[in-house]
């Protein structure tokens, strides 16, 4: 669709989607390109070198714990809201919003 705005103005944009795009789905094929993006964005935005470890190390927790629950058959949002209200409850007391859970 973008190819077929001829415009020089258009240009500047069309590269960069194009640019955008490929890193995009390099990501996907390699998903430690999309973590070294984070922690970039992370670095620029100014957070501390600990706060963006803790958060990277984090995420990669959390994402060893929903792909086990997915092992174990877990499957709904509402699945992975119950399991995550349950450790947030058992750890913090708290519970999570709905919509806050993951892993779907």
């Amino acid at each position: 669709m973008i190819q077929s705005i001829p415009s020089p103005k258009a240009e500047p944009f069309k590269r960069w989607l194009s640019k955008v795009g490929k890193e995009r789905l390099d990501e996907i094929e390699n998903p430690e390109l999309a973590m070294g993006r984070m922690q970039e964005l992370y670095e620029k935005k100014g957070y501390p070198k600990e706060w963006i470890d803790k958060r990277l190390r984090g995420i990669a927790v959390r994402q060893d714990l929903t792909d086990e629950w997915k092992q174990r058959g877990v499957a709904s949002s509402q699945e992975f809201a119950i399991l995550t209200n349950e450790i947030m409850h058992g750890t913090l007391g708290g519970r999570v919003q709905a919509g806050e859970g993951a892993g779907a």
